[in-house]
């Protein structure tokens, strides 16, 4: 019966963030806050998925543009992340999503940026020129560098295109980590806790190409050991 009553209200307010997204959207397309816009309204529906959400933000606050690496487990991180994502920040997403019915349209219009991840030479132009908007329009990027889900079994290796693009643009990286939430499920009354937590940024001026892999592992070794870290923490809140 949860399981049930769940899925239609979510079906409810996605269907009315859609269309009041989507109405906002026609009246300023591919505007820089329509991200945020769009994230706040999704994370409201975490409570009613059972899920309470913490959100850390950086001890070193930055109001410049950078690129956000967040890790990526599954659908509920529209649910979860979201609740971190800031103004001015988009997304970058698989060019596939503009073929999926309404919702690949509203992606789109609301200013993200779709890149096609089977064909390399398309990939890097698109990723160049992402790092030419961070610069020219003041944006943040929001990335998923392990470009698959992990299902909660911890951090996959990382693709390099936001190591190049932050380079590239000469902007701070700031890694943002979700503790394990394949616990999730729509039939649980009480789905526990999550943690957002938003590292210190990292800067990349200074920093050449050839480093994109120094970068990369060092990154990942960082965000691995926080997110073991993390899950710990939200084990032992869900257990009170």
């Amino acid at each position: 019966m949860l399981l049930i009553l769940r899925t239609l209200v979510l079906a409810v307010m996605l269907l009315l963030a859609f269309v009041f997204g989507g109405l906002v959207c026609l009246l300023r397309p591919r505007h820089r806050d329509n991200v945020h816009m769009f994230a706040k309204i999704f994370s409201y529906a975490a409570p009613v998925l059972g899920i309470k959400v913490i959100v850390r933000k950086p001890s070193v606050a930055t109001t410049e543009p950078c690129v956000f690496l967040a890790n990526h487990q599954n659908n509920f991180d529209m649910f979860t992340h979201t609740a971190a994502v800031p103004k001015g920040t988009v997304s970058l997403g698989k060019k596939s999503l503009a073929w999926v019915p309404f919702f690949g349209q509203i992606y789109w219009l609301s200013g993200n940026i779709l890149i096609d991840r089977k064909n390399r030479n398309r990939a890097f132009e698109t990723m160049a020129q992402t790092a030419k908007k961070i610069k020219d329009k003041c944006l943040s990027i929001w990335i998923f560098p392990e470009g698959t889900r992990s299902r909660g079994k911890g951090l996959l290796p990382f693709k390099s295109g936001a190591f190049h693009t932050a380079i590239d643009a000469g902007v701070a990286m700031v890694p943002v980590l979700a503790s394990n939430q394949s616990h999730i499920k729509l039939n649980r009354w009480n789905n526990g806790v999550v943690i957002i937590e938003m590292m210190d940024p990292i800067e990349t001026k200074g920093l050449a190409k050839s480093q994109v892999k120094e970068l990369s592992k060092r990154i990942h070794a960082m965000m691995s050991n926080r997110l073991t870290q993390l899950d710990q923490e939200a084990s032992a809140l869900m257990a009170k």
